[in-house]
């Protein structure tokens, strides 16, 4: 016959009375068919004379429309729609219909039929649900049911058109597969032949069964338990007729003596035979009741017992079979993975420590009597059958259980692995992730952690007012701190982190438990700051500089403040030990990235009841920094170095994994707060800031120094290995910046060389410069040379342009009085060390940032950009990068833009990066490259 597409037919089921006589309905859901000569339909399909009528969606409601259709019959259409389901192909209400159609098959297959006479009086077999799986399946079925499945209206002259319920249509649809299968080829009579039967005279809804007529029936297994040693179930079998409903009978009294032929207790006989046979094969002890002789009760080994509370509890059920379990079973078993204290009620001392182990156990738990004891999970571990004999009552065990009780305890955890266990909720033991619950102070800690921050009223002595992010920073840093834990405040520079810290000093020094001296340790140029800081927001808080010589920690306030250096701290970490610090404050904590450097390790000897790191840059070159501000923070809780390496930072460097992202950001987010000056409602009041690449030529002799330095080092290079090759690359590295520079720097000429016309980059700067100045704006030139800083000094003097400069060895005193004199607009540019004044000064009188040469790393540029554009700032801040084109300069700028987004997460140490480049890399990367 052809061809056809069923794509493009949409299908809907036209129910009749008998329900056999009903039929499916193919229509175009939207465009006509065409002349009805020319639809090509499968075998068996009838072509309708005329069109029909079929009711389709419109704006908010429906409209009716004719449409040509061809249509099967019920019996002919179950394998079309149940192929179109399966194969994936077919309009949407054929999918639907074809998902009936293998629902209707499934009913059947579990023996759901039973007859029935309908509203006309006709004999009819229905199905329908019974278990709770099967009415679900149903429900979401007809849920699913689309407009177009129903198109057929129930009146064709009703206005506006109505459609069928979608549950009444799905019912319907499954009475008719079950009417139409369940005939008997060339049957004759009621319930078997295919014409309809008109037996008014059957009332089956009171008991009455026509004649021959199969018995719909249903096993239902119910234990008897006996306490008689390791095998004291016993299993008794019974029947129920379902419809009509009968009581539960024995089952080896409903067949020990055959009954009449064409009796009701025949036929009963024969659907319970049937019955039990389905349910043998879903749990084979059944099989024993059809032995002969017929057994009086079914006696079960516990073994047997247990495979019922297994699989075969699932394979029952799906055989119609109902598990009725003893009265007195009144629950069952609850276990969970528990992890906690190996000795209940033991806490770590203040912060986590990194050696404290935690016991990772199961624990059973019986319903609202809680948790088993000891004894009795040791009682649980010895049972050798699926019953227990607990607290009175008979408590059913499966294996699963008995297999966790008699191994009970899963592992050991480092606190870490706890902390991030507790944190996450998961743990993976032998490769299999286990949900986690935590108990003892690890409960309390997850609590604190994960619950919102209880607000923190300021402290009256404070004399100043907080911003709503900065109460909150107080907030959740009072949370921790008062929990004996440490944490990280990361927030941009200039949003205000020293006041938000005073206040967190205050507000413990208001709590007897916390109360004690605050110890500060921080950048020689920062001294000023912090003291000037706790002077204008605590006047009433003494403060002493632990500082220089002649330095004590006698007689100390302990109320106050005590301000030192990483170098101090370093050298007199003894000394600082000796005192009972309330809280031990890091500003700048990058100053101790390098975990392994003596001053890291001092501090780390200084103890206190809180910790706090204080930051911009959490992360300037990998996740080792992290680690070890983390690590000083709240000893222990990423672990060691090594293992976080392996776990944390390799995949996320290496391979940006997001699973360890993930997990990574979820362990450290209750103890780092970040915020950025862009974030929503941080800092609604600061201007734009703008960052502009500027790009300069190289002069003739700089091109000639560069092109000569990277053929003579690149010789020395591929000869050499190991560290050796490695330092001759960043020796390569730092000499093509120095020639970007001025030739003078690199050539370290010293005696008033000449300075203007040998650098693009210098020449470059007097223009900006110029600019700058006519139009009376203030000016912060960053370098990380101090020999280039001196150079741009020496051409400011020829000039005759006021400046000032600052580096690691500008006098600590002299520090204060050089950032006054520029905040009071007394000079108009003040060059600046990167590493001695990149951090913690405050300089907002800058409208324009100029770095004269790139860091390897754009957050510490960054973050010396915040020297100017920080709150306080009242006009927009211009951020002016110098690079020279073609040069190893723009490469690395290159490089860093693209890694740039990924700052918050990881950001790969660029320059120890660079060593590891093979020479063909290596040389791609410093090769001097023409413009144009």
């Amino acid at each position: 016959m052809g061809r056809y597409r069923l794509t493009d037919y949409a299908a809907a089921f036209d129910p009749a009375d008998p329900p056999r006589s009903g039929r499916m309905v193919f229509f175009r859901p939207a465009a006509s068919m065409g002349a009805p000569g020319k639809v090509t339909v499968p075998e068996g399909a009838v072509l309708g004379e005329r069109e029909t009528t079929v009711v389709r969606p419109r704006r908010d409601g429906v409209r009716s429309a004719r449409a040509p259709y061809w249509w099967m019959p019920l019996d002919l259409a179950l394998p079309v729609l149940a192929r179109s389901r399966l194969d994936g192909d077919g309009e949407e209400s054929c999918q639907f219909w074809g998902a009936a159609s293998l629902f209707a098959l499934q009913l059947l297959a579990r023996g759901r039929m039973r007859p029935d006479v309908t509203a006309s009086g006709f004999d009819t077999w229905r199905t329908g649900a019974v278990l709770p799986d099967e009415q679900e399946y149903f429900e979401v079925l007809a849920e699913a049911m689309p407009p177009s499945a129903r198109a057929l209206p129930l009146g064709v002259n009703s206005y506006p058109p109505s459609v069928p319920g979608r549950s009444f249509l799905l019912g319907a649809f499954l009475d008719a597969v079950a009417d139409s299968l369940a005939r008997t080829p060339g049957g004759s009579g009621p319930y078997a032949a295919s014409a309809p039967q008109h037996v008014p005279h059957l009332t089956l809804g009171r008991g009455a069964r026509p004649a021959g007529a199969a018995v719909s029936v249903q096993i239902s297994l119910r234990l008897e338990i006996e306490d008689a040693g390791d095998t004291g179930v016993r299993a008794v079998v019974q029947v129920r007729d379902v419809d009509p409903p009968q009581d539960l009978v024995d089952a080896g009294a409903l067949w020990r003596r055959p009954a009449p032929p064409g009796s009701s207790d025949a036929a009963r006989q024969e659907g319970a035979m049937v019955a039990l046979r389905g349910a043998a094969r879903a749990w084979l002890p059944l099989r024993r009741l059809l032995e002969v002789p017929v057994p009086d009760a079914l006696e079960v080994r516990a073994e047997e017992v247990d495979d019922l509370f297994g699989d075969a509890v699932n394979a029952l059920a799906a055989a119609g079979c109902e598990v009725h379990w003893p009265r007195d079973l009144v629950r069952s078993l609850t276990v969970r993975a528990v992890l906690g204290p190996k000795k209940p009620g033991s806490a770590p001392s203040g912060r986590l420590s990194p050696d404290a182990l935690l016991g990772f156990r199961w624990q059973a738990a019986l319903g609202e009597d809680g948790d088993l004891t000891d004894g009795e999970m040791e009682k649980l571990a010895e049972a050798k059958r699926p019953f227990v004999r607990l607290r009175d009552q008979w408590v059913r065990v499966d294996a699963a259980v008995l297999r966790k009780a008699r191994r009970r305890k899963l592992a050991d955890l480092a606190a870490f692995d706890a902390v991030a266990a507790a944190l996450t909720g998961q743990a993976e033991v032998d490769g299999e992730v286990i949900e986690v619950e935590p108990a003892g102070w690890l409960a309390t800690l997850r609590t604190v952690l994960t619950s919102p921050v209880p607000e923190t009223t300021p402290p009256k002595a404070l004399a100043g007012t907080l911003r709503p992010y900065q109460r909150h920073g107080l907030s959740w840093m009072q949370q921790l701190t008062s929990n004996g834990l440490g944490c990280c405040l990361a927030d941009d520079m200039g949003l205000g982190k020293t006041i938000t810290l005073i206040a967190l000093h205050l507000t413990r020094q208001e709590a007897e438990a916390t109360s004690g001296p605050t110890l500060v340790v921080c950048p020689a140029s920062l001294l000023g700051g912090w003291e000037r800081e706790i002077g204008r927001f605590a006047p009433a808080t003494g403060v002493r500089r632990f500082h220089g010589p002649g330095r004590t920690l006698a007689d100390l306030d302990q109320t106050g403040f005590v301000l030192t250096t990483y170098g101090t701290a370093r050298l007199d970490a003894e000394r600082l030990a000796g005192v009972d610090w309330s809280l031990v404050v890091l500003d700048e904590a990058q100053h101790v990235k390098n975990a392994a450097s003596s001053t890291a390790r001092a501090l780390r000897t200084i103890p206190s009841r809180g910790r706090v790191a204080l930051t911009g840059t959490p992360v300037e070159n990998d996740l080792s920094e992290l680690w070890s501000v983390l690590d000083w923070a709240t000893p222990g809780l990423l672990g060691p170095l090594k293992t976080f390496r392996t776990r944390f930072a390799k995949p996320i460097e290496t391979n940006r994994d997001p699973a360890a992202t993930a997990q990574l950001g979820k362990l450290i987010r209750p103890f780092v707060l970040r915020r950025r000056k862009s974030d929503p409602g941080i800092a609604p009041e600061l201007p734009p800031k703008t960052e502009t690449a500027q790009y300069a030529r190289l002069t003739r002799e700089q091109t000639v120094l560069y092109e000569a330095v990277v053929r003579e080092t690149m010789v020395q290079i591929e000869a050499a290995e190991g560290i050796a090759r490695r330092g001759l690359v960043l020796k390569l590295l730092t000499s093509l910046r120095q020639i970007c520079n001025h030739p003078a720097q690199y050539l370290k000429e010293t005696a008033s060389p000449r300075l203007a016309g040998r650098s693009g980059k210098l020449d470059l700067f007097d223009d900006l410069l110029g600019v700058m100045l006519a139009e009376q704006q203030s000016v912060l030139v960053f370098t990380q040379y101090v020999e280039m800083a001196r150079l741009v000094s020496a051409r400011l003097e020829q000039q005759h342009i006021e400046h000032r400069t600052l580096h690691g060895g500008t006098p600590v005193p002299a520090r204060p009085a050089l950032v006054d004199s520029f905040q009071n607009g007394d000079y108009p540019v003040f060059l600046l060390s990167l590493r001695a004044a990149g951090t913690g000064l405050t300089l907002t009188r800058a409208q324009h940032v100029v770095f004269l040469d790139q860091w390897w790393n754009p957050a510490v540029m960054d973050q010396a950009a915040d020297r100017a554009y920080r709150i306080g700032t009242r006009h927009p801040v211009q951020v002016h990068s110098l690079i020279s084109e073609g040069t190893v300069e723009e490469r690395i700028a290159e490089l860093l833009a693209a890694k740039k987004d990924l700052a918050d997460t990881v950001l790969a140490d660029v320059s120890s990066g660079l060593t590891e480049l093979n020479d063909e890399q290596l040389l791609d990367l410093i090769a001097l490259r023409s413009n144009g």
